[in-house]
């Protein structure tokens, strides 16, 4: 972690900074390389794994699904447990505690009662001429959450994806989420799946989980949609998947930025940085401020609470590699900083951020005030907390029930009302050099032209 001021770099200098590489221009790394050479015996790129991957499910199905599962994740399956059983859903819910299920519960109400202000609606209006135009919203038929299982297994992310899936309509809610050598599910992953409404649970992880969803094997039919997160390999099948199926985002490691002025409290903002930088190596943690004494504490404070983080080497790495205290001459250069960075979570802890929240463009989720941190956020505000990461908040938005219903169009047109619009149409067919649409109206229109010389 480095404190920089603006005053000392050119813009270029600390736009570099803040900008993250995108999936595409992740550094492979020498450990990455020797996994695909243990597997495949030879040295893959994560494009190329993941290329070979879902050739192989595609054409092999269920049996390459299982191999993977056994060659990456250790997991013994066959055709048969590749699905969570009932035995198993019912083991689950003996396993956990009667807090986390009441935490559980209370982060679902929430969520499902946020969600439901944003259904998206059909709407219908008669114009002139009688022409009637509208909009029909339907809910996706299937849709396949990836959920991830390693070694923090996110709970709240299950629900972030499938409640707003329950509140859209979605018809059949697929879970997939990897298992070890011992085939079993964590239970907390499962009975959260149960009370967010999740219909079957697929025991695949990584790309080949992402695979089977797309394209279907023997004992997988596809789905319609896929979402959540997941790793390099889990986004890169994503991105190779897109198109026969849909998507939500192509997710990136974790990141925060916090604009924060001398009313904040350097406790709470070391606290929340670390909140994300103990994700994964490669998140990100960002501080901009117009304090240097606020700054100076905040490195401070962080040295002392790392000691204590059980998850210490990842923080560790990830300060080291994405952390940035950036020193700003006011608060509203920090906030178009900000919007540079377009970060995944952005706080707002300074004295009035009411004030400051209009000069702010693009952030994945905004926490207003001292006392809104990340965390509630994460687990229990009611927002969701599947985000735009890597800068992608100047054109992309929250998981919501948006992404989990489509639109049709509504045209209806009268004999009057073609009379009326239908020239106009012929006319820019034309122009498109396109005979057979011209013909479509023009056939109508003589139609009705044959009607009105017609004697009674």
């Amino acid at each position: 972690m480095r404190i920089i001021k603006t005053w000392d770099l050119t813009k270029d200098e600390i736009r570099a900074h803040l900008i993250r590489p995108f999936v595409d221009e992740v550094e492979v790394t020498p450990a990455a390389m020797e996994r695909t050479q243990a597997v495949w015996g030879e040295a893959l790129t994560p494009w190329d794994a993941v290329a070979r991957i879902l050739a192989d499910v595609k054409k092999l199905g269920d049996l390459a699904a299982i191999e993977y599962a056994l060659k990456l994740d250790g997991a013994q399956l066959t055709k048969e447990s590749l699905w969570v059983s009932e035995a198993e859903w019912d083991w689950a819910m003996g396993q956990v505690s009667p807090e986390f299920m009441q935490s559980l519960k209370i982060a679902h109400e929430n969520i499902y009662r946020y969600h439901s202000y944003g259904l998206p609606k059909s709407w219908i209006t008669e114009e002139s001429h009688g022409i009637i135009l509208g909009q029909r919203i339907t809910p996706i038929d299937k849709v396949g959450i990836y959920a991830p299982g390693g070694s923090a297994p996110l709970v709240s992310t299950v629900l972030m994806c499938a409640v707003p899936a329950r509140v859209a309509g979605v018809g059949e809610i697929i879970m997939t989420s990897p298992v070890g050598p011992d085939g079993v599910m964590n239970p907390h992953i499962l009975v959260a799946a149960r009370l967010a409404g999740v219909d079957k649970v697929l025991k695949l992880g990584g790309a080949q989980a992402i695979a089977a969803l797309a394209y279907g094997t023997d004992s997988i039919s596809p789905v319609d949609k896929i979402v959540g997160p997941g790793n390099i390999y889990v986004t890169l099948a994503k991105k190779m998947v897109f198109g026969r199926v849909g998507i939500e985002s192509l997710a990136g490691p974790s990141e925060i930025l916090i604009l924060a002025d001398e009313s904040a409290d350097s406790r709470h903002l070391a606290a929340d940085l670390l909140s994300q930088a103990e994700h994964d190596p490669e998140a990100g943690a960002i501080l901009v401020t117009d304090s240097l004494s606020l700054a100076e504490a905040v490195l401070s404070e962080l040295a002392i609470q790392l000691e204590a983080l059980g998850r210490e080497s990842i923080a560790r790495q990830s300060l080291a590699k994405y952390g940035l205290i950036l020193v700003c001459q006011d608060l509203a250069e920090g906030a178009y900083w900000a919007n540079v960075s377009a970060p995944e979570h952005l706080e707002l802890c300074v004295d009035n951020p009411w004030e400051l929240l209009p000069l702010i463009r693009h952030a994945g989720a905004i926490f207003l005030g001292h006392w809104a941190s990340e965390t509630v956020g994460d687990y229990v505000a009611g927002p969701n907390h599947v985000l735009p990461t890597n800068g992608t908040a100047r054109f992309s938005s929250p998981l919501g029930v948006e992404d989990f219903v489509k639109r049709s169009s509504i045209i209806s047109y009268t004999k009057t009302g073609l009379e009326e619009f239908g020239p106009h149409a012929v006319e820019l067919a034309t122009i498109e050099g396109l005979d057979a649409h011209a013909n479509a109206v023009q056939v109508r229109l003589a139609t009705l032209a044959a009607e009105v010389k017609r004697p009674d």
